[in-house]
């Protein structure tokens, strides 16, 4: 748990079962829910010993990996993991269809507008939205962290994607392409990330898998992305210079299923391409001691560790390290939800507004997406819902809870335990060294 002095300055951070003992004891109060941060009432930094922990990250483009821990003559010790999962995906589709709704509208016979192509201009270090927003969110958790806990450095894995060589119908040599130590590791992982580390044919997982040519080289395929699957030794022995069709007669779902995942755009590695440099200086800016590492670095730590592949393991293993001693056994999985909408009305297919939203977002002293608590005392939903909050001006509110989502509950029933900020918060069991 996170550890505040009276102050507000972070503290060493302690055992869950340490924090309890201090809340029971009228020590500490409770500084915030989720995250779970403790304030002590009694105690100064200055007169406390604080080792300092480190933070690494694992970025990507879906889901960033962070974590908290601490290190030792090159020993580890997992204090905190943090998954943060990203909406550039939906932010790109509504920048989409905002973009298909002007294009509508200027060619459909209205009245005139000059254009004004030549006014948009971009500054230099320009990111799309959807991109600018993976940094943006991981930026904030990290500042976050570096609220809550006295962070001494930050190591970060600078991964890249060579979507030149991963795209290419050939192999490149020469002047196209020098080859390095890491010659085949991008387009290996990229593979394993897409199929979800199992055998495209018959879904093992926890197998050897070995690199499959839908389109057998024998005739006539290529070493393109798009060609490559995985499969285990016994579907990739069987299968041979066999072509897909012939190879999946009498299953034509799978078929389908493996063709059209395997046609799909580089869009993930592009993304954590063109961020990779900005996060790096970013990271820079903040004044923490950045160390970089590289992708493969991180993979020769988890095989050292036996630890199994996750988001938040691999922010654990970024950087040079000797061993892993203990990593956390749960993730709190941060999810951007965001804090709304601008749009004052929400148009229907064709573009055109259907309804007019309300300015004002805070109905009784709530608003969407707040944590609350309710007790309500008796009818239907009598009982304790702990939440998120789905707001009405009527002031009859819904709260989504872990086991769904609870309507119609009266706003005087309900209490603030935490405001929203933007993102939602689950927790999810960590892999274990074992499975």
């Amino acid at each position: 748990m996170f550890v505040l002095d009276r102050h507000g300055t972070p503290l060493q951070p302690c055992h869950p079962a340490r924090a309890r003992r201090l809340l029971a004891a009228g020590r500490a109060v409770v500084a915030r829910h989720t995250p779970f941060v403790i304030r002590l009432k009694d105690r100064d930094a200055a007169t406390s010993t604080v080792e300092g922990v480190h933070v690494g990250i694992d970025p990507g483009s879906k889901h960033t990996g962070l974590a908290v821990f601490t290190s030792h003559g090159g020993s580890r010790t997992g204090r905190y993991a943090l998954q943060l999962d990203h909406r550039g995906a939906l932010i790109r589709d509504k920048l989409s269809a905002r973009s298909q709704y002007r294009r509508r509208r200027r060619s459909k016979n209205l009245r005139y507008r000059a254009p004004r192509f030549s006014n948009r201009t971009k500054p230099k270090g320009w990111l799309a939205p959807s991109l600018r927003h993976r940094l943006d969110t991981t930026l904030s958790q990290v500042a976050r962290l570096t609220r809550w806990a006295p962070v001494a450095a930050v190591h970060v894995e600078r991964v890249s994607f060579d979507t030149h060589s991963m795209s290419a119908g050939r192999p490149l040599e020469g002047a196209e392409y020098q080859q390095g130590t890491l010659a085949g590791y991008e387009v290996r992982e990229y593979l394993l990330a897409t199929w979800g580390r199992a055998c495209a044919y018959c879904g093992k997982q926890d197998v050897p898998l070995n690199l499959d040519h839908i389109h057998p080289r024998s005739r006539g395929g290529s070493d393109r992305i798009s060609n490559l699957t995985l499969a285990c030794i016994p579907c990739n022995q069987a299968k041979s210079a066999t072509p897909i069709e012939e190879f999946l007669t009498g299953r034509p779902a799978l078929l389908t299923k493996i063709l059209k995942q395997a046609k799909a755009p580089l869009r993930d590695a592009a993304a954590v391409n063109a961020t990779r440099w900005a996060l790096w200086r970013a990271l820079e800016a903040t004044g923490l001691p950045v160390h970089p590492a590289s992708g493969g670095r991180t993979k020769w730590n988890r095989s050292r560790t036996q630890a199994p592949k996750s988001h938040t393991l691999d922010a654990l293993h970024v950087g040079e390290l000797e061993t892993v001693t203990v990593w956390p056994s749960t993730v709190l999985v941060v999810t951007a939800t965001g804090r709304g909408t601008y749009a004052r009305t929400t148009p229907d297919r064709y573009g055109f507004p259907r309804l007019v939203r309300p300015r004002i977002k805070l109905h009784h002293g709530f608003q969407t997406g707040d944590l609350v608590r309710a007790n309500v005392p008796a009818g239907k939903k009598a009982g304790v819902h702990l939440g998120r909050v789905l707001v009405r001006s009527s002031g009859s509110f819904d709260i989504t809870t872990r086991h769904g989502r609870v309507a119609g509950i009266n706003h005087r029933h309900v209490r603030h335990l935490q405001r929203a900020d933007g993102y939602g918060y689950t927790t999810q069991k960590e892999a274990d060294r074992n499975t």
